[in-house]
């Protein structure tokens, strides 16, 4: 059975967490159209304060992707895997993996806040969004309502 993976990375400062600026990040899309046969690889977004969070796709490996897809039964489990592991917010309690069947999808999204290793810069903020479908799809997909939405997002302050 075909996996379509799509990771949506966004990544911005302190200057994009109020006003007009965080206004313009938090319109930022979180689902892609998909590009011509993506499989077998994973289809990535990323989008940068410092570029207006313009979206810049590519493709990647499966395996760079930091989820776990498990097919077992006749359904997908997916479960992302947080990283790094001294990132913020703590997550002391993460939510079960979910299970999917054929034409069902999720989108599960992470959030996390990032120092300098010296402390010298300002904090630094990312959402990862990951939409996941199991089954064959269309290529806008992900412009829709998924079947499981899983918010995993912490307070970031």
């Amino acid at each position: 059975m075909g996996i379509t993976v799509q990771w949506v990375r966004t990544s911005w400062t302190k200057q994009s967490r109020g006003g007009k600026a965080a206004a313009r990040r938090n319109s930022a899309p979180v689902g892609f159209v998909l590009p011509y046969h993506p499989a077998p690889f994973a289809h990535t977004v990323r989008m940068h304060e410092r570029d207006g969070f313009t979206p810049y796709d590519e493709q990647a490996m499966l395996g760079d992707v930091d989820v776990q897809l498990r097919e077992a039964d006749g359904r997908l489990r997916v479960f992302p895997r947080v990283q790094p592991l001294f990132a913020l917010p703590p997550r002391p309690r993460r939510p079960p993996a979910v299970c999917l069947a054929p034409g069902q999808w999720v989108r599960w999204q992470l959030n996390y806040r990032f120092s300098s290793l010296t402390g010298m810069q300002d904090w630094t903020y990312w959402l990862d969004t990951f939409n996941i479908a199991y089954g064959p799809v269309d290529h806008d997909v992900f412009l829709g309502t998924p079947t499981f939405h899983v918010d995993e997002q912490g307070p970031l302050r």
